[in-house]
């Protein structure tokens, strides 16, 4: 049974590897390809190592395998977006095809997230409509 379960494992994790591999290929931008591979490389490893342990069988090597799940879970969105946002910031080139830039517009030149507060000549000049004198 636990035979079983390895096969199914190993062959889920080897066709999302494959996934990823073929996302580099086929998708047409960065930003698209970005999203594949992480999805896809993820799940892929984390399935093959879980595969290992449940192989192996040692604690070793399941404590380990567990350890580097969990970390791949954890780092790889993370990377993934800080990747992307730097592509985004040195102003990589969307898909021709792409129909919406979201974050078009919300950046300023250093950067830096534009919030959404009015800045402090622009409050002024709301309170002096909003307040008309006699």
């Amino acid at each position: 049974m636990t035979d079983v379960i390895f096969i199914i494992l190993c062959t889920i994790g080897s066709l999302a590897t494959l996934v990823a591999a073929i996302g580099v290929l086929r998708m047409p931008d960065f930003y698209t390809r970005l999203s594949v591979t992480v999805k896809a490389s993820t799940i892929g490893s984390g399935l093959l190592l879980v595969s290992a342990a449940l192989y192996f069988s040692v604690p070793d090597v399941t404590n380990r395998a567990v350890a580097i799940v969990l970390f791949l879970i954890l780092t790889a969105p993370v990377a993934a977006h800080m990747i992307g946002r730097a592509a985004y910031m040195g102003r990589t080139k969307l898909w021709k095809e792409s129909q919406l830039d979201e974050l078009e517009g919300m950046y300023d030149e250093d950067h830096h997230l534009r919030s959404e507060q009015p800045k402090k000549g622009e409050q002024e000049e709301d309170e002096k409509k909003a307040d008309p004198q006699p």
